[in-house]
């Protein structure tokens, strides 16, 4: 557990004070993906970049559409139930979230030349389709009583922002940290005195508190969803080449909230309790591009590989805070009385540009003659290749960018490359299918005290007709994760939240060949 302060630089506001900062956990978030697709695609653990035929293409290996042979279309709704299991202070709490998404959407249409012509190009395949990449909709919780010195008052008593910083705040009611509600809250000592010389150190009422009941509720939805258009040709019916373009739309919304009360009524303070709840919105667009090829190396082996161009995307957020405190008896504060108090920050928009990291795939795909086929992918791509700029359209107060040098440098410092593994196969009986397959996404951390590989474990049926098609797949995935809301001075005092993140998603594809 040496590494733990280390880990925690990047998780410990979570939601706590995220205006302008965490940058690099965005960059993170937004480059990883998930698997993503058809229910065929889906059924298979995602290893799809060597069998082709399917509209998944477009997102693996553009070049899989070259083995089209008849037009299609498909349509592939899905249902994601998600639970997590949340320890902290000695206790386990669970929670869920399910949420209803389309998969993915599209068709392709194919033009094949008649085997009496003697074009050695023997089809194109234009296809367009709709693929949601990542799915960010999760629920957790954690509740317990923290030792004294790891408690949310702990972390007001031990300030980031300066006693000038804090009084500016409050003197012109523009809050944009926690320090500066604390303060505007009354949860922090304030003085008659406005030049400058207020105390930080927690308000007299608070100092004999006893230890608290804590927790908090996190909530995040939303999704990454990419459009793509591509082409995929047969040359020979041996070697497919293929390309495609990605426009990736992202939405990604997390609301937190602690609450923290005496765990035993103390008549000896006024303090009952604080509400801190953080609100923050992402939304953004970006483009990529996408080339591969497939070649038939005989009836029975297939070989492919593509590579993705880094994903330019430019991302808006908007951020807003408040902290509320109740007491137990009136407070006096500038010769009010007060029995509650609650201090909000503007709700503030920023806007900027993140650079993903290049991606390449190399897969596999065995035939078994009528029987079915196994297929297997290797992806690699390099987290610390991911960069942070600001947008040329900012809109800053004083017309001033924020440096993003410090999150650049700690993407190259916390994150390294990784190597995702995706296995699967297909068994056919007559017009049934029944698939099997893994996926292994691997730790985007250079340090390695946790463990936060993604495994997803994958199945799925399917019928086929002459000229219909419907398969069904089940997507089992399990994570871990770690998360602190604040950071405190005292080394290894801030909480620790353990996360066990599983989620089962359900999709169905119809499908029509025209």
């Amino acid at each position: 557990m040496k590494n733990l302060k280390y880990w925690l630089a990047v998780a410990f506001v979570g939601q706590a004070s995220y205006g302008f900062a965490q940058y690099e956990v965005d960059a993170l978030r937004f480059s990883q993906n998930q698997p993503s697709g058809t229910a065929r695609t889906l059924g298979i653990g995602g290893a799809n970049s060597a069998v082709g035929a399917d509209l998944s293409s477009l997102v693996t290996n553009p070049a899989g559409l070259g083995l089209y042979q008849r037009s299609e279309f498909s349509f592939t709704p899905g249902l994601g139930l998600g639970s997590t299991e949340s320890k902290a202070f000695g206790t386990t709490t669970t929670d869920s979230r399910n949420s209803l998404h389309v998969a993915s959407l599209g068709a392709a249409f194919v033009n094949r030349r008649p085997d009496s012509d003697g074009s050695e190009w023997r089809n194109g395949t234009f296809a367009l389709g709709l693929n949601r990449i990542n799915d960010y909709n999760q629920r957790f919780r954690y509740r317990g009583t923290p030792a004294l010195n790891q408690d949310i008052l702990q972390r007001l008593a031990d300030p980031v922002n300066s006693v000038a910083d804090v009084v500016a705040q409050d003197n012109s009611q523009s809050y944009y940290s926690l320090d500066g509600l604390a303060y505007g809250a009354f949860l922090t000592d304030r003085f008659t005195n406005r030049q400058g010389q207020d105390s930080l150190g927690l308000s007299t009422p608070f100092t004999t508190t006893g230890a608290l009941q804590q927790d908090e509720t996190v909530l995040t939805t939303g999704s990454q969803t990419q459009f793509d258009f591509g082409y995929g040709a047969s040359y020979r019916d041996r070697l497919y080449l293929g390309g495609a373009i990605g426009i990736v739309s992202t939405r990604y919304n997390s609301t937190s909230v602690i609450t923290a009360s005496e765990a035993t009524p103390d008549a000896s303070t006024a303090f009952n309790s604080l509400n801190y709840r953080d609100v923050l919105e992402t939304r953004g667009s970006g483009i990529n591009l996408r080339v591969g090829a497939i070649y038939r190396v005989n009836d029975a082996v297939r070989v492919g590989a593509s590579i993705q161009t880094p994903t330019w995307m430019r991302l808006s957020e908007s951020y807003s805070s408040s902290l509320s405190a109740n007491f137990d008896r009136p407070l006096v504060v500038d010769g009010q009385s007060y029995s509650s108090r609650t201090a909000s920050s503007d709700p503030s928009e920023f806007n900027y540009v993140l650079t993903t990291p290049f991606k390449a795939t190399g897969g596999v795909a065995v035939v078994i003659g009528k029987y079915g086929f196994l297929s297997g992918d290797v992806e690699y791509l390099n987290y610390s290749q991911a960069r942070l700029s600001n947008d040329t359209n900012n809109d800053l107060v004083g017309g001033t960018d924020y440096d993003f040098s410090a999150s650049n440098d700690a993407v190259r410092s916390l994150y390294r490359s990784a190597v995702n593994v995706r296995v699967g196969g297909e068994l056919r009986f007559d017009i049934f299918r029944v698939r099997a397959g893994y996926a292994r996404y691997g730790d985007a951390y250079k340090q390695n005290d946790f463990d936060r590989t993604q495994n997803y474990f994958t199945g799925g049926v399917g019928l086929r007709q002459k000229n219909f098609f419907l398969d069904a797949a089940a997507v089992y995935g399990t994570s871990k994760r770690f998360y602190s809301p604040y950071t405190l001075s005292e080394a290894g005092a801030a909480p620790v939240v353990s996360i066990d993140d599983n989620k089962y998603t359900t999709t169905v594809t119809a499908g029509f060949l025209f």
